[in-house]
């Protein structure tokens, strides 16, 4: 389990609407941080809304003590956690989660993500920089929403595909078919996903099919962060049998072939 400490919000921006980056000082957090883990955080500081919101890691700066995480406004938690202004404490819970994406060598890897789905995987793409061809898809609803699509390009990539569902923005449909033609040319051995779970679902069905190694980052509702409020268990297949499993604890990475769905 990680820390509980109270970060410095040094920094913060609106990327786009609704949409926001903070860059806390969390030393104690940036030390331990792993690809794939995430944070809980107090929103605010009555003790109301009394669960923390659990957000994704989305880069890790040692060298400066800096997390930085990314999240989208939709409800009152988040949108209280907007209105922090820099220079406050926000207390922060984390590095979370035993599963972390495993960052081994590979040939040519897929990172694809949906949403606010790609957050986790910025810095999971940092970190296999160098030892692998680093094939990018992001996808998003429409043009107001695509984010961070020049700092993916800018940690030097092979390919990096962007797609909307509606064509408003470079390609039109979505990031999975993409993936899918470059596997068919055999561009791709290893998949690491973070998205929603119909994504997620159509992923694991496919690297099965096409047994393709592949890591997808699961989304559920988390109240504790740490197991003991079971609020987010999910069917996970452990030698032929079903077991329950929790994200903020086992995972929230897993082995595609483990997770049923």
């Amino acid at each position: 389990m990680g820390v509980k400490v109270n970060c410095k919000l040094l920094k913060k921006e609106e990327i786009v609407n609704g949409i926001y980056k903070y860059t806390v000082n969390a030393p104690e957090i940036a030390n331990l941080a792993k690809p794939g883990q995430f944070l809980e955080i107090k929103v605010s500081e009555t003790g109301e809304p009394f669960l923390r919101r659990p957000i994704s890691i989305y880069n890790i700066n040692k060298e400066l003590d800096e997390v930085e995480f990314i999240f989208q406004v939709k409800g009152r938690g988040t949108e209280l956690l907007s209105k922090i202004e820099i220079g406050k404490e926000i207390d922060i819970m984390g590095p979370l989660g035993k599963g972390c994406y495993d960052v081994k060598e590979y040939n040519n890897v897929a990172i694809i993500g949906g949403g606010i789905g790609i957050y986790p995987l910025y810095e999971l793409t940092k970190q296999l920089k160098g030892k692998a061809n680093l094939n990018v898809y992001l996808g998003f609803r429409d043009k107001s929403l695509v984010t961070c699509e020049k700092e993916f390009e800018e940690i030097g990539l092979n390919k990096l595909v962007v797609t909307t569902d509606d064509g408003s923005y470079k390609e039109k449909g979505f990031a999975i078919d993409f993936m899918k033609k470059d596997i068919e040319e055999h561009k791709v051995d290893m998949i690491f996903a973070c998205g929603p779970l119909p994504m997620l679902k159509a992923i694991r069905d496919y690297a099965i099919a096409n047994n393709i190694p592949c890591q997808i980052s699961l989304e559920e509702r988390m109240g504790c962060g740490i197991g003991a409020c079971l609020g987010c268990a999910v069917k996970i297949i452990s030698e032929d049998e079903v077991v329950y499993k929790h994200v903020c604890k086992d995972g929230p990475v897993f082995y595609a072939k483990e997770v049923e769905f």
